[in-house]
């Protein structure tokens, strides 16, 4: 089970220092303790992921900051770009990085975002596989045709090139079936979450997930899920919940607020679904507030110590994930989430010596088998 870092706040005040230190500071921390990635995300015109309407840019700046982790996009609403702009931006954060980049693509579902491709909205699903394609293409190299100005058509191609041969894919889920499906026949990895479903759920996902690459051909235990889980390690279990529950409500609060806009303009809210916009009484909105953070406490997060959480990722292994990224900021506190860190490298570490250990073991297990042959 391999870690990475995922940022994805709602934008707080700036209190004694830049809104983006705590992101390098524990960028810096994840590249030094052996963590396989960051995933930063994009979002626009909302409190809610509000620091990130571009990842490439943050990418740029994540580059030359680090030198072993991944970084990645998580998620990239395509549909709102120009995949020549894609290729190229991303391309460019490739040369910087030294060839570290990788993009979940996202398909987007606030219809106040489409302001820039407002005609995309209704087939944006559709649009998202072409456009991982057609960046696909682009980025080994290939050409596109587009017409310029005066109505002519010219062929296109993508400088600087990457270094990669292939970027790395991703497709983001947020609990759609079909969606785990369709990422396994384009041969692209699955970032997902805990919105929505639980892990018994979960894992017949990542089991349609196999069984989509296998049909096609391709090896299906090479596809890597990643789920995403909020993360917060302390000594004991009372003083993390101590931490973290009113932080984690409100955080909650501006998810919630942020698809009730969705609605309100007629659009979906996230994983697409179509619902009817309605009022939650203030009462009602406190008591789903507590209960959903009580479900996210005791069974869909990495909120504990390393020991408690080391017993779910055991699980998740069970299920198929093949890693997690460790949603750190949703609290409103840097200083505590500083000093939460070195218990994060702890777990990961442990992670790592459980799996150094399997495969140790089965090394031995094959060389017997060996000898008896």
């Amino acid at each position: 089970m391999d870690l990475g870092i995922m940022f994805f706040s709602s934008v707080q005040p700036a209190q004694g220092e830049g809104r983006y230190e705590l992101l390098l500071d524990a960028a810096r921390f994840a590249d030094a303790n052996g963590f396989c990635a960051i995933w930063v995300p994009e979002r626009h015109f909302h409190p809610f992921g509000g620091l990130f309407p571009n990842p490439a840019v943050l990418g740029a700046a994540l580059a030359m900051t680090t030198r072993r982790l991944q970084i990645r996009a998580g998620s990239l609403v395509s549909p709102l770009h120009d995949s020549l702009r894609i290729a190229e931006d991303w391309s460019m954060v490739d040369n910087l990085s030294g060839g570290r980049v990788a993009i979940s693509f996202g398909s987007g579902w606030n219809i106040e975002d489409f302001v820039f491709f407002p005609e995309r909205y209704g087939r944006r699903q559709a649009v998202m596989y072409e456009q991982i394609e057609e960046v696909r293409a682009l980025w080994r190299g290939g050409r596109t045709r587009r017409l310029d100005s005066h109505g002519r058509e010219v062929e296109l191609r993508v400088f600087p090139e990457a270094v990669q041969r292939d970027l790395p894919v991703w497709v983001t889920s947020s609990g759609n079936e079909r969606t785990f499906a369709s990422a396994g026949e384009a041969g692209a990895n699955v970032l997902t979450h805990l919105i929505g479903q639980d892990l018994d759920e979960l894992a017949g996902k990542i089991r349609r997930y196999r069984a989509a690459r296998a049909a096609r051909g391709l090896d299906p235990a090479t596809g890597t899920v990643t789920l995403m889980l909020h993360t917060f390690l302390g000594p004991d279990l009372e003083s993390v919940r101590a931490t973290v529950r009113g932080p984690f409500r409100e955080y909650l609060r501006s998810a919630l607020s942020l698809e009730q806009l969705a609605l309100q303009a007629g659009g979906a809210i996230s994983g697409g679904h179509s619902v009817q916009p309605h009022e939650i009484r203030e009462r009602d909105l406190e008591d789903l507030l507590d209960l959903t953070f009580e479900r996210y406490f005791r069974t869909a997060s990495l909120m504990g110590t390393p020991e408690s959480c080391q017993r779910l990722l055991w699980r998740l292994e069970e299920i198929g994930v093949d890693e997690v990224a460790c949603l750190i900021d949703f609290l409103d506190d840097a200083t505590a989430i500083r000093r939460a860190l070195p218990l994060l490298a702890e777990l990961r570490a442990a992670c790592a010596a459980e799996r150094l250990a399997s495969a140790t073991a089965a090394q031995v297990d094959l060389f017997l088998a060996d000898l008896e042959a």
